[in-house]
């Protein structure tokens, strides 16, 4: 199964400019079986994919829902939750990095750093906590090792973490424009039609390989050194938004249940089915 795992849309993303259909046929026509739709701390893009798209379109193409969260200390993660789970706490950014694996690992889903070798602030390797806290890496569940997005000397970066810490290397897009969808992939060894195989599949070690072409047009590209200033930018805008999020954040964990009702479990045999029709 060849899938783009970290895709975001203009439906959940305010700086994408790809519509949600549009990414998909492009996908489909470079030979993709699958998406991780994983909008910055929303989860926005996939609703619009269950109330507007599933089951009218696209059958043999697998969307999964998944989220890129601003962790308070860490920078960057990608987040999947199983079928039938999308957080409401994920959609508050700010958590700070032990908590995060701990929210999600209670509630069945994987995570991993995006771009972990990237930028400071936003990349795992270039925070406080990967130098104060190194135990947590022993907790993630793969490490993105190919972003299109990033430099050949960051992705480079993210492969050695990856057989250091003996963790499946995942590759996606990243892709804000439609230059650069499909640029990304990972190639897993069986198929998954929801979150849960996913999960499952990526647990056990059934990625086969990450990798893909470099998007040369990126912002920060473009912008050379003033792209520091975004950096930066990013740094106060995390820390704000953590701050304001905080005291809800904190209700929410005491009273939320994990079950959003617009996400709903299919039922097993079902399921069967709908994987022997992708397949076809």
């Amino acid at each position: 199964m060849k899938i783009d795992m970290h895709c975001h849309v203009k439906e959940g993303s305010i700086d994408s400019k790809v519509g949600l259909e549009e990414y998909i046929e492009k996908l489909m026509d470079n030979g993709f079986d699958g998406m991780v739709i994983t909008d910055h701390d929303t989860y926005n893009g996939y609703r619009y994919w269950k109330q507007e798209i599933k089951g009218k379109k696209y059958e043999k193409f697998a969307v999964f829902k998944g989220i890129e969260y601003d962790t308070r200390d860490a920078g960057h993660f990608l987040v999947i939750m199983p079928e039938g789970r999308k957080m409401r706490l994920l959609e508050m950014r700010g958590m700070p990095l032990a908590m995060l694996i701990d929210l999600v690992h209670k509630n069945g889903g994987i995570l991993g750093p995006a771009h972990p070798c990237g930028e400071k602030y936003l990349s795992f390797t270039n925070t406080k906590r990967f130098y104060k806290s190194p135990e947590l890496i022993k907790r993630f569940d793969f490490v993105e090792v190919f972003n299109a997005c990033e430099s050949m000397e960051s992705n480079t970066g993210a492969v050695k973490f990856a057989k250091k810490y003996g963790k499946p290397g995942t590759g996606g897009s990243d892709a804000h424009k439609i230059e650069c969808v499909s640029t990304a992939y990972t190639l897993i060894d069986g198929y998954a039609t929801c979150e849960t195989e996913l999960i499952d599949l990526i647990r056990k070690g059934k990625i086969m390989e990450a990798g893909g072409r470099f998007y040369e047009k990126t912002v920060k590209d473009k912008i050379g050194k003033v792209n520091k200033l975004l950096v930066y930018s990013f740094w106060f805008y995390n820390k704000g938004g953590e701050l304001l999020k905080r005291r809800s954040r904190h209700k929410k964990m005491k009273v939320e249940s994990p079950i959003d009702p617009i996400d709903p479990i299919e039922i097993p045999y079902l399921r069967e089915a709908k994987k022997e029709k992708m397949q076809r």
